[in-house]
């Protein structure tokens, strides 16, 4: 049989141990549904920027939220997405860099991006960047190029941002 006291005792410490694993179980649990609801909204597109370097001239795309996945594709030309217009950079080559999912507004429809929508540069392989769409999940750049642009595009982070850089000569 039992002593009643050590009976009180194994139910007092059987308590104690359930209350102590929910109270871990659920800040785990609320960091989890955090972080799965941070990942799950679109990632903001903020800014554009560029640089040059003495082997190589530099994309940056800089987000908030997390790098979505991007493709670099080059393309014969550099067209703004929905109207299909030509972008007016001057160039031989372009990439287009495409992020989704993005978006360069917010959920009222506020303008996030304060980078430039259309700049001519005058690096020895960059010539020119445009802002081409924000449009149903997608955030388009194009890139202008007097020569063959050779790239290595890749993800940094804190802060979160896409880089695309494109190699030449050092002068």
């Amino acid at each position: 049989m039992i002593h009643p006291h050590r009976r009180r005792f194994a139910a007092l410490a059987t308590g104690i141990l359930l209350v102590a694993g929910l109270s871990l179980a659920a800040p785990a649990s609320a960091a989890t549904a955090a972080s799965s609801a941070a990942a799950s909204q679109t990632p903001l597109v903020v800014n554009a920027r560029w640089g040059g370097h003495p082997t190589f001239d530099r994309i940056v795309i800089d987000l908030q939220g997390y790098v979505p996945p991007v493709t670099v594709t080059p393309v014969a030309q550099l067209v703004y997405d929905g109207s299909g217009k030509p972008v007016p950079l001057a160039g031989k080559y372009f990439l287009e860099i495409r992020l989704n999912p993005a978006a360069a507004h917010d959920d009222a429809g506020n303008n996030v991006y304060h980078g430039p929508k259309l700049q001519k540069i005058n690096l020895p392989k960059l010539k020119g960047i445009a802002m081409t769409g924000d449009y149903e999940g997608y955030v388009t750049f194009g890139a202008a190029f007097d020569t063959i642009p050779y790239y290595r595009a890749y993800t940094l982070h804190s802060p979160e941002r896409f880089v695309v850089d494109i190699s030449h000569v050092n002068r």
